[in-house]
């Protein structure tokens, strides 16, 4: 550690108090990893900083901007793109501590939140008052709202309803030198000036630290149902999907389930499916309750004249709730088979899906990997998770030559290598294969604009 750091350090646990900041080895060593499960962790924060308010996070910046120092920002730590991982030294800027629903307002349909508030929770804060947020990420249980928007979240529920992107009214930015910036504005339209707030949602920490966000909701669906149907091929289920579109439904999910997937969950989490099928849709359907048997039927006709080969629906909340445990358990069924499991997030236009499903499913056979293979079918979307053992050089090599040529097939079929997850460490040396120079210069550009100094998640993205 520097003597700068340390100094850094000293001022900072003056300032905050010493029960805000951690500095010893074995306390930082728990901040070292994220959720992407790093092969091997070389670098572990110099310090982890909790801050309480705007005022503690601008006088973190002031003082890192003195010291050199860079500052990493932390939700849930959720992210599997390693956005969170300290590589070139510096502080975890922890926002566990800044947590507060600040304002639900109903008659504006909006919420003003603190960054660490967890997503789950203040769903259902929302939804006592008869409003709903869309956006959500399968761990939504523990993911902060500050953390997705950095992130640019997505989820199940993208396909009707759009992403975070879509709800992000306005935020509240503590800037590299220590000034506070309001992105937008907390009216549903704004036509004035550029669109700093979209800049900021997905730019991983890089541009500035968000300290507040002003969220629309919209009104809760009045009911709700969820439909698994089962198919023999993938393009019975991608043929299933346009069919539904064509007939003018639109489910809030439709998303999509592979064989392996299938199985693994159900020897994890025993929900009754059926394991000798090659994939699985998840569709759910919302909207007023006069309207649900009516989407029913047209969805099951449907389903029927695609040959799926089975249909289940639920017809209690513990029913829906037990398919929805099944799907989102996935990626934890996957981390029985190995020691290590990763997923990533390709998507491609919705024409171009089976040939991205059996594309990856090819390319994993011919490096000896498995693969259970989920998605947001609705949007093109695909999460191959693919669990390994790290300690295995070979399979771990297999593992990165695998991933390059998934990420090309990606862009060969016109789509793009992250949907939703965000670039982080992880992704930045194959961001080019789908983004062109130009527009990589650009981004820098603006990174140097909002953060001359690289204090601020240096050389993430890029």
């Amino acid at each position: 550690m520097s003597t700068s750091t340390e100094n850094f350090i000293k001022e900072i646990k003056s300032e905050l108090s010493s029960d805000n900041v951690l500095s010893t080895k074995e306390e930082c060593y728990a901040y070292a990893q994220d959720a992407s499960n790093s092969r091997v962790i070389t670098n572990i924060p110099d310090a982890v900083v909790f801050v309480r308010s705007k005022e503690d996070v601008i006088e973190v910046v002031n003082k890192a901007r003195k010291y050199g120092v860079p500052i990493i920002c932390r939700g849930a730590g959720t992210n599997t793109v390693g956005a969170c991982r300290v590589e070139h030294g510096g502080i975890i800027l922890n926002f566990s501590k800044m947590n507060k629903i600040l304002e639900i307002n109903k008659q504006n349909m909006t919420a003003k939140v603190q960054p660490g508030v967890i997503l789950g929770d203040l769903l259902e804060e929302i939804e006592k008052m008869g409003l709903f947020y869309p956006p959500d990420p399968s761990n939504l249980k523990v993911s902060t709202i500050g953390g997705s928007i950095a992130q640019a979240s997505g989820g199940a529920k993208t396909f009707k309803y759009g992403s975070t992107k879509n709800y992000v009214l306005n935020l509240e930015v503590v800037t590299a030198n220590g000034e506070i910036i309001k992105t937008g504005s907390d009216t549903v339209k704004n036509a004035t000036g550029y669109n700093l707030t979209s800049l900021f949602v997905g730019s991983e920490g890089t541009l500035g630290i968000i300290t507040e966000a002003v969220l629309k909701l919209i009104p809760k669906p009045e009911a709700t149902k969820v439909i698994m149907a089962y198919f023999d091929t993938v393009e019975d289920a991608v043929s299933a999907v346009d069919m539904i579109i064509d007939e003018k439904i639109m489910p809030a999910t439709i998303d999509f389930m592979d064989k392996n997937a299938i199985n693994t969950v159900e020897k994890f989490y025993p929900a009754g499916l059926l394991c000798d099928k090659d994939a699985a849709l998840v569709i759910e359907i919302d909207g007023m309750a006069e309207s649900i048997d009516y989407q029913q039927k047209i969805i099951e006709n449907i389903l029927k004249r695609c040959r799926a080969s089975a249909i289940q629906v639920s017809h209690s909340e513990e029913e829906y709730d037990r398919i929805w445990m099944a799907r989102r358990s996935s990626m934890g069924a996957c981390a029985k088979l190995k020691p290590n499991v990763t997923t990533d997030d390709v998507i491609v236009p919705r024409q171009n899906l089976a040939k991205l499903v059996y594309g990856i499913r090819e390319i994993c056979n011919k490096y000896n990997l498995t693969s259970c293979l989920v998605g947001h079918v609705g949007d093109g979307s695909v999460h191959p998770q693919i669990p390994i053992d790290y300690r295995d050089e070979d399979e771990y090599r297999r593992f990165k030559l695998a991933k390059s040529e998934i990420y090309d097939l990606a862009a060969s079929l016109g789509g793009i290598i992250s949907g939703e997850h965000g670039i982080g460490a992880d992704k930045r040396q194959y961001i080019s294969k789908v983004v062109s120079k130009t527009s990589l210069d650009y981004m820098r550009e603006i990174k140097r604009v909002f953060d001359p100094n690289n204090i601020l998640n240096p050389y993430k993205i890029f």
